[in-house]
Order: structure tokens, then sequence, then C-alpha cells
């Protein structure tokens, strides 16, 4: 999930992936969470795997996620770089 524009051609991003793994800060990512697009399935938001990517390894869109649950996430990922 792109998360922020970090410069020249690189991307803030947030790991999003369709294994419900043990990670006690993930959360499930909805099709309902969407205002355009969705992703085929319900998906975990990973907080805590936060990176930059070069905008060439984006290969496309799904969706736009709501503004409630972009805040969302983006307060999480603030909670995991504060340590709440």
């Amino acid at each position: 999930m792109i998360l922020a524009h970090a410069g020249r051609n690189d991307w803030i991003v947030c790991q999003i992936t369709s294994n419900p793994v043990g990670d006690q800060r993930s959360f499930p990512l909805k099709p309902s969470d969407f205002v355009t697009g969705a992703l085929g399935h319900v998906s975990y938001v990973r907080p805590g795997k936060v990176f930059t990517a070069n905008e060439t390894l984006i290969a496309y869109a799904v969706g736009t996620l709501s503004p409630e649950m972009f805040g969302t996430v983006r307060e999480a990922v603030i909670a995991v770089i504060e340590g709440r």
C-alpha cells in the first residue's frame, strides 16, 4: 500500500498480505474499505513492514482506500514508529 511520495521516484509503502500471519499489529483490509476497486479477498495490513520502493516496482493500482481506512493505516504505522 502506498503511503507517501518519498522524493525522486521512490514511494513509502506498507506491506499487505493475504496470509493471516502471526503479526499482532496486523489487521484486516476488506473490500468494503475501498472507495474504488478492491482486493479479491480479505487481506492484512502489516504496519510494522514499511519500506521504500522505486516506482518501477509498482505494477498497477488495484483501488483507493476510504479516507477512514487510510487514516487507520497511517495511525498504525505511526504507532509502530513511536513504540506504542
